[in-house]
């Protein structure tokens, strides 16, 4: 078992044992999201995928040569089980909106047109999911979205935000050039966005980052 000592002055997981995280879409930000949710200690989590893992996947998604040809759902669990001792729950089927999901959930799918319809069937105005947290990633940049999608301004300012796929300046999954490091930072400064929001803390709506120069910009709605 992990010893989690020395982050309980920042983030104590045991308060949030109830709260179930869906993360839907475990590529490139997903992966390294599924990783460091359990890396803090939470472990009440549900992923869903039914993709599986290609050699292209390696450089830029949060998995290993030995896991090509596995399922993305599956190769993430074995990963966690054996790096912090958590047992994740895999769904390895596509979400197209039908499901009910926890109070935290990831939205990560490959397209903006699928978040789109998981948005629409399952997530906007369902009293039982209390946050959403949406990335989306560029080659050296991308954007953080944290809404409560029961609140009208939160849900008016995400969706004026939507385009579609081939009209993105960063897209769903990440462009076709696509570089470890941008999706672990933004997989970072997502799972710190759930750890404030957790702690009561502040939380910007938006977030949008680019490290060719470094500048950030946030803001709340």
């Amino acid at each position: 078992m992990m010893e989690l000592m020395r982050q309980m002055g920042v983030f104590s997981p045991s308060k949030f044992e109830d709260k179930r995280i869906d993360v839907i879409g475990v590529g490139a930000t997903g992966s390294y999201i599924v990783w460091l949710l359990t890396k803090i200690g939470l472990t009440n989590i549900h992923i869903w995928d039914d993709d599986v893992i290609e050699d292209h996947n390696i450089p830029n998604q949060c998995f290993f040569e030995k896991h090509i040809g596995k399922a993305k759902v599956k190769a993430a669990a074995e990963m966690v089980k054996n790096g912090t001792g958590a047992k994740i729950v895999q769904h390895k089927k596509k979400v197209k909106g039908a499901q009910k999901f926890g109070q935290i959930v990831f939205l990560l799918t490959d397209t903006m047109e699928s978040r789109k319809q998981i948005w629409d069937n399952s997530l906007k105005f369902k009293l039982n999911v209390e946050w959403v947290i949406e990335t989306r990633m560029g080659a050296d940049s991308g954007r953080i979205y944290v809404i409560n999608p029961s609140k009208p301004l939160h849900i008016k300012n995400w969706e004026a935000t939507l385009c579609a796929d081939d009209e993105a300046e960063v897209s769903a999954c990440g462009t076709s050039i696509s570089i470890a490091p941008t999706a672990s930072f933004i997989a970072s400064m997502a799972v710190w966005q759930l750890i404030k929001r957790l702690n009561d803390e502040d939380v910007e709506n938006e977030i949008i980052i680019s490290s060719r120069p470094w500048t950030i910009v946030a803001r709340t709605f």
